[in-house]
Formats: C-alpha cells, structure tokens, sequence
C-alpha cells in the first residue's frame, strides 16, 4: 500500500512502483462531519 503526506501531487509515481491500493489522506482531511443516524423501525404485519 503506499500512502500520500499531502496531496495528489504524487500519484502517478506512486502508482509506478507497483502498489495495489494507495491512501490519500487529503481526500477526508477537512471534509465535513455527516451525522448518520442507524435507528431502525421494525414494524409487524
């Protein structure tokens, strides 16, 4: 796996050497929280 420090600035090399997934920490740094709500209903005929 190779991994990115800042930006996408570097993909392409990093994909040249061969790795099959890279982590891109810019992607999720400063988005913005989303709030998921899980609660199920479970409702009987």
């Amino acid at each position: 796996m190779g991994s990115l420090r800042h930006d996408l600035d570097g993909l392409r090399a990093v994909a040249e050497t061969g790795v099959e997934a890279v982590s891109v920490g810019t992607l999720t740094h400063s988005a913005p929280a989303l709030d998921l709500s899980m609660l199920l209903s479970i409702t009987r005929p």
